[in-house]
């Protein structure tokens, strides 16, 4: 008897496969907390999507949060909702094995299943077997909850992290691809790369829960998922349930749909798995005065090199924090608040950072990240990370929306 597990199939819903792929590649858009900084981006996003169903009709991408757009874009949420989801096609009891090829050409594995909010907390002194990796900015969550109470589906791009060094969950799938239903296979639109999807379900699906019960088992105690990507949209939902147990009670709560988030779980340990640092993006500042401020209250043995139109510079931080991003976060943190209207973005790479950084008005900086063989223990010692501290791959590398779960009764 397999006992329950954390991670579970879910009814997923998908639009109808086409072999040529060309409309799945306007379906799938990368998560709107990407490129929040470069609207172009979303543009040319817009275009390539123009005139057929699409997932970018249902999410809103950040670089429109505070503009006139938002407003817009939300109603417009709103009426595809019905119209885009009576048109998708039900999985029901459902995990997917996807094979991501990534722009680089190497492939990340993953499978798409729910995971139980009951098991997740967001609170810095978590001791869930769900647990953020980064700092939870509470502020982010009501205009996201806003969003939740109002959609009668989700779209994913969270991913969760398994600490599996043997590579005894997620990996032997790829030699039972024969025995699964292929769901889609297509190019990624603006150079995302490739996304192959199967259907887990009878036999490959009860073993692959057997496998996912010892693995939790294993775990039992300390972190068993690690949130990699999307927190604070993993957040959202977990405060939408809460919010669902106010109104309907407990227990009737437990039997809503909305008591689980779709998720796609990743192994720590897959090989086309790289962290790379994310890096701050000053806008609106005055860059000389930032640095003088920057250089006057140094006091620790860390570096961050800035950037700007000028050139690059190392320079001393702070202390406060046990890694030199958190130093600098409290840094900034604290300028923000004494300096109204500047403002601070996270860039996914180095030659955006740059690009971005000469432009008048904004100071960039290079920090470092974590080391993925680290995650998991700092986690478990030290609780979360500072926000924004590392991404896995670069932006073109973030998950797409692709699935989709209602979350309605």
């Amino acid at each position: 008897m397999i006992q329950n597990t954390i991670f579970t199939p879910a009814d997923i819903l998908l639009p109808d496969y086409v072999p040529d792929g060309k409309d799945w590649s306007k379906w799938a858009v990368i998560a709107c907390d990407q490129f929040t900084s470069e609207p172009e981006y979303w543009q040319a996003a817009e275009q390539e999507a123009a005139g057929a169903m699409s997932t970018l009709g249902l999410i809103l991408p950040e670089v429109y949060l505070g503009t006139p757009a938002e407003q817009i874009r939300d109603s417009e949420i709103q009426k595809n909702m019905g119209t885009i989801c009576e048109k998708l096609h039900s999985y029901p009891n459902s995990m997917i094995y996807l094979e991501r090829t990534l722009p680089d050409g190497k492939v990340r594995r993953g499978i798409v299943g729910k995971v139980d909010l009951e098991e997740y907390d967001y609170s810095p002194a978590s001791c869930s077997a769900i647990r953020p990796t980064e700092e939870t900015v509470v502020e982010r969550i009501p205009p996201r909850v806003a969003v939740r109470r109002r959609a009668a589906v989700e779209l994913p791009h969270v991913m969760l992290l398994m600490d599996d060094p043997e590579n005894q969950v997620i990996a032997p799938l790829a030699e039972k691809k024969a025995e699964m239903e292929l769901l889609y296979s297509f190019p990624l639109m603006q150079g995302g790369g490739y996304a192959v999807g199967y259907r887990i379900f009878g036999d490959v699906q009860s073993s692959l829960l057997q496998v996912l019960a010892d693995y939790e088992t294993r775990r039992q105690g300390s972190v068993v998922y690690a949130v990699g990507d999307g927190n604070h949209s993993l957040a959202s939902a977990a405060a939408y349930y809460a919010e669902l147990k106010d109104t309907l009670g407990a227990e009737a709560a437990k039997t809503h749909p909305a008591r689980y988030a779709l998720v796609e779980i990743v192994n720590l340990y897959d090989p086309s798995l790289e962290f790379e640092p994310i890096y701050r993006l000053l806008k609106n500042c005055d860059a000389v005065d930032v640095l003088a401020k920057l250089e006057e209250s140094a006091a620790g043995t860390g570096t961050v090199t800035a950037v700007t139109g000028a050139g690059e510079q190392t320079v001393a931080l702070p202390g406060g924090h046990a890694l030199d991003v958190g130093c600098l976060q409290i840094f900034i943190d604290g300028y923000i608040k004494s300096h109204p209207g500047v403002v601070c973005d996270y860039i996914h790479g180095a030659d955006s950072l740059r690009t971005l950084s000469s432009a008048e008005g904004c100071l960039g900086f290079f920090c470092t990240g974590v080391d993925k063989e680290t995650l998991f223990p700092y986690v478990t010692a030290n609780g979360s990370l500072p926000r924004k501290t590392f991404s896995m791959g670069e932006a073109k590398s973030k998950r797409y929306y692709l699935e989709a779960r209602k979350i309605i009764l």
